[in-house]
């Protein structure tokens, strides 16, 4: 079903990617374009960024012809729902409590896991033609999205959702999950463990799953405080904000990537900070205007804490696409107007959340982000010929105001093309776009009247 990866060959272990330029992301301070470089890859690692020379002197190198194009660090999707491609579209002009109660829940209990792997599959195909390498996935039937992703080639860290309402057994097989997939697909697949969100998981169902990360040394996924009604309805009932319940309950202390964030209020910033280390909050900003939420996610104010933030698309079913691109751009601006100061989150800022800052929120900050020699050669080709960069001044600008992801020309994971001149070569898309369409009549019908779940914060 939709395999390519037995025709298309590992890489020989010797890559070459020869006279780009190249993004310089620093952990601090302004990006910077070094101009006519060459990028050699090792066993899928980056040996040396160096001047563009002679292609020869790399033997037995697969060379990857990058004159005239721009390399990135692969792009980091720090929150999404992979297999909700299927649901493109089909939640429209809704309310919060409608997009759950009467359109999304409803859908996914139709899901089966071959449903999931094949929108995971597409979703996997759709964020390779855009740059994205990286993902952080909080879905059901986890099993099948990591078959996707080792068979696609990406790179993805994956919290199978739990309700409280799957019972004992649900969280055994999220522990089991993690057990046997964290480090699989030659290490390009890591596990989370992913709590819904603290009002659809008990807190002892929390600490329980947050001992179990301590103990496997995994992180937590979750969504919380995603709006200030959320915030506003845990004061009422108990006293204490979202954040307040996820340290109550140890999951900060495990270390958490916190989905949203837009109820964060300043009372949680010292509680942030504290853990600041390894917590992190994946801002998806396209949602928060969809469903017309005010405020948006306080990028500033958590930064100023030391809390990492990354940019995410969240699911399909809300965002349309899974093009951090689009999610970047609208992150820059959004922040601007929410701040009022148009000289906040800076061109190298932007790029810096979604690269370096989508690799520290998952925890994979010593190996992906960069083009650095001793990183994961996750390597991204962008063309900025097109007429919508030109004139083109300064090619971090139009990365974040003008990029589309049809720019997008060859893309690289663990030293691995999985897209070359825009030719996929690892995913079959005719039979992958067939297969998908055909299971999406059954997966949008919602007259049985069931659902995975209520919405009530």
């Amino acid at each position: 079903m939709c395999r390519m990866s037995d025709q298309t060959p590992e890489p020989s272990g010797r890559l070459l990617v020869s006279g780009c330029d190249v993004l310089r992301v620093p952990p601090e301070g302004e990006c910077e374009i070094l101009p006519a470089h060459d990028i050699v890859v090792v066993d899928g690692a980056i040996e040396d960024v160096r001047p563009a020379g002679d292609p020869a002197a790399v033997p037995g190198a697969d060379v990857v012809d990058g004159r005239g194009l721009l390399a990135v660090p692969g792009l980091v999707n720090a929150h999404t729902h992979s297999p909700m491609v299927l649901m493109r579209g089909a939640a429209e002009d809704v309310t919060v409590e409608g997009w759950f109660n009467d359109r999304v829940w409803p859908m996914e209990s139709n899901l089966t896991p071959d449903d999931v792997r094949a929108g995971a599959l597409l979703a996997c195909a759709e964020m390779i033609r855009s740059g994205v390498t990286t993902f952080a996935d909080h879905y059901f039937f986890a099993e099948r999205i990591a078959d996707a992703v080792a068979e696609t080639g990406l790179r993805a860290d994956i919290a199978p959702t739990y309700f409280s309402s799957g019972g004992a057994a649900a969280l055994e097989g999220t522990v089991k999950f993690a057990e046997a997939w964290h480090g699989g697909a030659g290490g390009r697949v890591t596990v989370s463990l992913g709590p819904h969100a603290p009002y659809t998981v008990h807190d002892d169902d929390l600490r329980t799953l947050a001992g179990h990360a301590r103990r496997l040394g995994l992180r937590m996924h979750i969504h919380a405080a995603e709006n200030l009604e959320q915030t506003r309805a845990g004061l009422e009932r108990r006293g204490i904000t979202p954040i307040r319940m996820l340290h109550e309950t140890g999951v900060l202390e495990a270390g958490a990537l916190i989905a949203h964030g837009c109820g964060i209020v300043e009372e949680d910033l010292p509680l942030l900070a504290e853990y600041a280390a390894t917590t992190a909050v994946a801002c998806c900003p396209k949602v928060y205007l969809k469903h017309a939420l005010s405020p948006l996610t306080p990028v500033r104010e958590l930064l100023d804490a030391g809390v990492t933030v990354a940019v995410g698309t969240d699911g399909a079913a809300g965002h349309n696409t899974l093009d951090v691109w689009e999610a970047l751009r609208l992150l820059a601006l959004t922040q601007k107007q929410a701040v009022g100061d148009a000289t906040w989150m800076t061109v190298s800022d932007t790029l810096r959340l979604a690269m370096r800052g989508g690799a520290r929120a998952l925890g994979l900050h010593d190996r992906i982000g960069a083009l650095e020699p001793g990183m994961r050669a996750d390597i991204v080709l962008v063309d900025q010929s097109g007429p919508h960069c030109r004139p083109l001044h300064d090619p971090r600008a139009a990365l974040v105001y003008s990029t589309r992801a049809s720019d997008v020309r060859t893309v690289v994971v663990d030293g691995r093309v999985l897209m070359r001149d825009g030719r996929l070569l690892t995913v079959d898309e005719p039979a992958l776009l067939a297969e998908a369409e055909a299971r999406v009549a059954r997966v949008l019908d919602t007259s049985h009247g069931r659902a995975v779940q209520h919405y009530d914060p």
